[in-house]
């Protein structure tokens, strides 16, 4: 029995979802494109470790983040770089800049590990999330499983609009080309530098809110709650987080 089931939730969970949070947990075991699976379960650790490091909570209180200097209260194992974007992009992505991200480069994280640690690290957002709103406690994160990283980087790839590389539609290979919905929104060309990466975080995207095909048929509702609900819900919570999307 998978310990995704939520058996013991206060309300009817959809199958499909605790099926969708087991593939995720899975995948953050695994070894990826860039980071091993001992790395990734180290940057999920690192993600639920940040809501309690005082140096975020004072960035996080203060007019500007970068009014604010020391060390973040880690939990040990990864680059200082890495550190750094995992506790920015869970505690404060709303104040995020270019200048910022071209920072982390300049100390030594390639634009292809910081993508694949925003995926690790929304994931993890993500389930953590799921799992509090249910009333439950998180559950323990994955053994991680053995193994390299492919560190293969997508020939398509390159610098556009983005402050990371990704991959234009027009550009992409016959095997990229789900990585893409059919507007070709910028939202799930975001993590294309690491196609793997994009996959699985957009898999965990549509079964927690809406298939790509669903997301536009207004004529259909597929959830409890109407397109209209999900949106309003959806919009309010990203007005929370500041995301301006």
């Amino acid at each position: 029995m998978s310990a995704f089931d939520y058996g013991d939730a206060p309300v009817p969970v959809r199958g499909d979802i605790g099926a969708a949070h087991d593939r995720a947990w899975r995948r953050i075991a695994c070894p990826g494109t860039w980071h091993s699976g001992e790395v990734r379960v180290r940057i999920a650790a690192e993600t639920r470790n940040a809501k309690s490091c005082r140096l975020c909570a004072a960035r996080k209180d203060a007019l500007s983040p970068y009014a604010v200097e020391g060390e973040h209260d880690s939990l040990g194992g990864l680059p200082d770089p890495t550190v750094e974007a995992i506790h920015r992009i869970a505690t404060d992505p709303g104040r995020l800049t270019r200048k910022w991200y071209e920072g982390l480069l300049g100390e030594g994280l390639t634009p292809e590990e910081y993508v694949e640690t925003v995926g690790v690290v929304c994931t993890t957002i993500s389930v953590d999330t799921f799992a509090r709103a249910m009333g439950l406690d998180p559950l323990p994160l994955p053994e991680p499983v053995a193994g390299e990283p492919i560190r293969v980087r997508p020939a398509s790839a390159g610098q556009g609009a983005a402050w990371v590389p990704w991959i234009v539609p027009g550009d992409a290979a016959e095997d990229e080309l789900d990585l893409f919905s059919p507007e070709h929104a910028n939202i799930h060309r975001s993590m294309s530098l690491v196609p793997a990466e994009a996959r699985g975080f957009f898999d965990l995207v549509e079964t927690q809110y809406l298939q790509r095909h669903q997301m536009r048929d207004f004529a259909n509702e597929f959830r409890a709650i109407t397109h209209a609900q999900i949106e309003l819900i959806a919009g309010r919570i990203s007005a929370i987080n500041q995301c301006v999307y």
